[in-house]
């Protein structure tokens, strides 16, 4: 009988559209879904962007294997070049979503210096105690993923943003 549990650990978006971040924790493991941001409400002033508290990632840098993100929308990756400046991990996403955060680890000197993967449908991600299968899914913005995430104790399944569409731009119903 093993002592490891499966920590479910969401950093934002819960309750709020922005700020999309989850920790999946199992044994030493940590595997972050998604690092969003969220645009200030009028009673903000002065603010440009909330992002997550990722005080608890930055903590447990060493036990990071990386970052999946399931599509290119800034409530998912707006946050990334924030986390990467203070924990320096791989990233894992489709073609369009890395091509999205491209730009944007380039405004903030990163670019070339993160380490980026393209993943797609219908191939697997082995990390750690992870193994990622990732979903088409139908959304507002191409090439977005959800994620089946196997565990040595069962399966989350993650389905990152979607929508049934009977008419979808990349033909991903």
């Amino acid at each position: 009988m093993t002592t490891d549990t499966l920590k479910v650990i969401p950093l934002g978006g819960m309750g709020a559209i922005g700020k999309n971040m989850m920790v999946l924790e199992y044994g030493d493991a940590l595997l972050i879904i998604d690092t969003g941001l969220m645009f200030p409400d009028d009673e903000m002033l002065g603010i440009d962007l909330v992002l997550p508290d990722f005080s608890y990632v930055v903590e447990n840098r060493d036990r990071v294997l990386g970052i999946i993100l399931t599509h290119g929308h800034e409530d998912h990756v707006g946050a990334l070049p924030y986390l990467l400046k203070e924990v320096d991990v791989p990233v894992y996403g489709t073609r369009l979503t890395l091509g999205l955060i491209n730009s944007k680890l380039g405004e903030h000197g990163l670019q070339g210096k993160a380490t980026v993967h393209e993943v797609s449908p219908g191939k697997d991600l082995e990390l750690g105690p992870f193994r990622v299968e990732f979903l088409e899914v139908a959304h507002s913005i191409p090439d977005g993923v959800g994620l089946g995430i196997h565990t040595p104790i069962g399966t989350v399944v993650h389905t990152g943003d979607f929508k049934l569409d009977q008419t979808p731009i990349d033909n991903r119903p």
